[in-house]
């Protein structure tokens, strides 16, 4: 997987320009995306489709093929076989790819291509939506700007330059157009990421940006091997997947799981989704939300592998007869906040002995339903053991009660290594931590509504 920098802001902020000299600079291939949807625009123009008309555009999608090629180190964009790198930058085509890059198809019919390309290349990538929807787990993300009077005053020279008639006040209006567009759309609006660095070139020359940026670039990149480094503390170390548990031992464990089960399901209005992704065998992770103090149950019945599940310490310290039947059901205590390097060894040591994990990766109980904000715990531990992860949601409305209805959902399971997580450094702990979020946040959206 290769090195990914994300460059997004607003129109006519000089980020193609910059984005080129940085890449040629520390050599990584430079993928301009606005060209792309300059691209479009220009191809629904000349075939007289309305680029506001979102159904009429998508339609026309199929008779557009649109690539990128380089020519000596320069980025050339190839509109069916026509190289339309010089044809796309006019203040007609400008609005007209704002307008097709608020379209969803359009959006789809791109992502995957500028996937492809980040995945197998270094790249630096710019556009307006790069670091938040394209590439969230760039490695740098930069939020280029500058005034809109700096930059319609760069564009409109930069437009003089090419026999262009458009006066300034033209192209400013058009750059403060754009803006709008652009930050208003509904989908994949102009937003600085949380995580980006804002650089305001306003009273910077073109050489002092390039260098700026190189400089965040190079700090960002040396800090990322510095964390990698660090975190070989604690290598890889993949679980033997050959464990099993006894004979008796799972014969007992599902003789309880059917006579709870049978209750549970008396008691409550239980309803399984993706049950086909639970794993028929031991040495996997269910990360899950954290409902009720009866989720690990919920989780136990589902499957037939016993199930061992992080509690905060707390509960091992009060009543000793409910520390040892917590403890017998496959629970062992966590030290939360505290990086609990014990906890990590031990929730490892129960996926070596052919056990299944529960993780409640957001650290507590959700009393709205709602996916709070997932720790990385869970990602360590999943990458640590290069341990399949099976994202889960238990859902149901308000408190439990009797004849209460619960969905359980099970998304597909997750393998690090495929989305290539080898290592603990945080850049790939990130990516999988993601992956996690991304998966809980559907289950509960898609399923939500059937309550």
């Amino acid at each position: 997987m290769g090195i990914n920098i994300a460059i997004d802001g607003p129109s006519g902020a000089g980020k193609s320009t910059i984005a080129k000299a940085i890449a040629k600079k520390i050599q990584y291939v430079y993928v301009d995306t606005g060209a792309l949807y300059r691209s479009i625009a220009l191809f629904m123009i000349r075939n007289s489709v309305d680029v506001k008309d979102a159904e009429a555009v998508a339609s026309n999608l199929e008779g557009l093929d649109v690539k990128l090629g380089y020519v000596d180190g320069s980025q050339r964009v190839i509109l069916n076989g026509e190289d339309v790198s010089e044809l796309i930058r006019t203040p007609e085509i400008s609005m007209g790819a704002s307008a097709v890059s608020a379209i969803p198809r359009v959006r789809e019919f791109l992502f995957d291509l500028q996937q492809n390309i980040a995945r197998e290349n270094n790249i630096l990538m710019d556009g307006r939506d790069i670091g938040t929807v394209v590439l969230p787990n760039a490695d740098v993300k930069i939020f280029l700007t500058a005034s809109a009077e700096k930059r319609a005053e760069r564009r409109f020279k930069e437009l003089q330059e090419k026999g262009d008639t458009s006066t300034y006040e033209e192209v400013l209006e058009d750059i403060i157009k754009r803006d709008y567009n652009d930050t208003h759309r509904e989908i994949a609006p102009l937003k600085k990421a949380d995580d980006a660095i804002e650089v305001d070139s306003s009273e910077m020359s073109l050489d002092e940006v390039v260098a700026h940026i190189s400089g965040i670039i190079t700090e960002k990149l040396d800090g990322e091997k510095k964390n990698k480094t660090q975190r070989e503390m604690m290598p890889v170390n993949p679980i033997d997947k050959t464990a099993k548990l006894g004979f008796f031992r799972s014969l007992g464990y599902n003789f309880v799981r059917i006579c709870v089960k049978l209750a549970f399901k008396i008691w409550y209005k239980i309803e399984f989704v993706g049950k086909e992704n639970i794993p028929k065998k031991g040495g996997h992770i269910f990360a899950s939300t954290h409902r009720s103090y009866a989720d690990p149950v919920f989780l136990a019945i589902a499957g037939r592998t016993p199930l061992s599940f992080m509690a905060k310490e707390e509960l091992f310290q009060g009543n000793k007869f409910f520390a040892w039947l917590i403890g017998w059901l496959g629970a062992f205590p966590v030290k939360r906040g505290k990086g609990d390097t014990e906890a990590i060894d031990r929730a490892i040591e129960e996926l070596n002995k052919g056990r299944n994990l529960i993780i409640f990766p957001e650290g507590t109980r959700s009393k709205d339903g709602k996916v709070g904000k997932i720790k990385t715990g869970v990602a360590l531990i999943g990458a640590v053991a290069q341990a399949t992860i099976v994202p889960t949601a238990i859902i149901f409305e308000g408190k439990l009660k009797f004849r209460k209805k619960i969905i359980l959902a099970f998304a597909p399971p997750v393998e690090p290594s495929e989305l290539g997580v080898n290592s603990t450094s945080a850049r790939e702990l990130k990516i999988l931590k993601n992956r996690i979020s991304d998966d809980i946040n559907n289950l509960v959206n898609e399923n939500v509504n059937k309550l």
